[in-house]
């Protein structure tokens, strides 16, 4: 039985066939990547005008700069590198920083709505964004990369991160430690 391709080997054949002049391929990694792109522009603490902003600027960057990306399966790791550093410019421009997003996967229409559930919901969403709002900046990058990458990509977790690979797991670890118990002072746990 043959072993599906890694995120990684799937993504450079999209490069590869990319550079070479597929549309369809080129799509398609916009379609996987975009969410990872969209959501290191939010939590670094943009707006959604601006992060939209960023999304598409950190797009047409690689295309411009394509044919120069010399190692395809790095194509992930590129885009954290090119979102943070885009983020941080445009955060700069807006000379503030805005308030922590709600967004939530969470926040997805319910059939079910009900405004007691709903009120339970948005009082518990709000602790949380609270309390991970007190945790320090690097946890929650930290936490927003894995999440969104997952472990098959701590290598560009890492390197977007400037952190060793190896410390990935301990220093999320840790991070997730701290995020309990600012929730346990909450009551939330």
């Amino acid at each position: 039985m043959a072993q599906a391709p890694s995120p990684h080997d799937r993504q450079a054949a999209l490069v590869i066939a990319a550079k070479a002049g597929s549309r369809e391929a080129l799509d398609a990694l916009i379609t996987e990547l975009t969410p990872l792109v969209w959501h290191i522009a939010r939590g670094n603490g943009l707006d959604r005008t601006t992060a939209e902003d960023v999304v598409q600027t950190v797009w047409l960057s690689l295309l411009r700069h394509l044919d120069r990306l010399q190692e395809p399966r790095a194509v992930a790791g590129w885009l954290i590198v090119a979102t943070r550093r885009e983020s941080q410019r445009a955060w700069r421009e807006l000379n503030g920083r805005p308030a922590l997003s709600t967004d939530s996967a969470l926040d997805m229409p319910d059939d079910r709505w009900l405004p007691e559930t709903e009120a339970l919901r948005d009082d518990r969403d709000r602790r949380l964004w609270q309390a991970f709002g007190r945790m320090t900046r690097k946890c929650q990058e930290l936490l927003r990369l894995t999440v969104l990458a997952g472990r098959a990509e701590y290598r560009a977790v890492a390197e977007a991160l400037s952190m060793p690979r190896g410390s990935i797991g301990p220093t999320r670890g840790r991070c997730l430690n701290t995020l309990r118990q600012h929730l346990a002072e909450e009551d939330l746990l």
